[in-house]
């Protein structure tokens, strides 16, 4: 199924190559959850500080939290700043 997975920041790196900045369209199969992705494209969980799915926050549950079709999964590393 299609999805959308945006990396910001240092993660960017992470992402397939492709048009947008931060944002690619990626497939994944049904079931999979939000860790699966964050395993499959390598990103250090510690990385994975601000998660959401459409919006909204996805704190402890990530390995439960099933994806869907054109959900959109978006991640932030650990920022600071003032």
């Amino acid at each position: 199924m299609k999805m959308y997975l945006e990396l910001y920041a240092s993660l960017m790196h992470l992402l397939p190559p492709g048009k947008s900045r931060h944002q690619r369209e990626i497939s994944v199969n049904e079931g999979t959850t939000v860790q699966d992705v964050i395993e499959s494209y390598h990103i250090p969980p510690e990385m994975a500080h601000i998660v959401l799915v459409n919006g909204h926050f996805v704190c402890d549950e990530r390995d439960k939290h099933i994806l869907q079709e054109g959900d959109t999964l978006s991640i932030w590393p650990p920022v600071a700043g003032g």
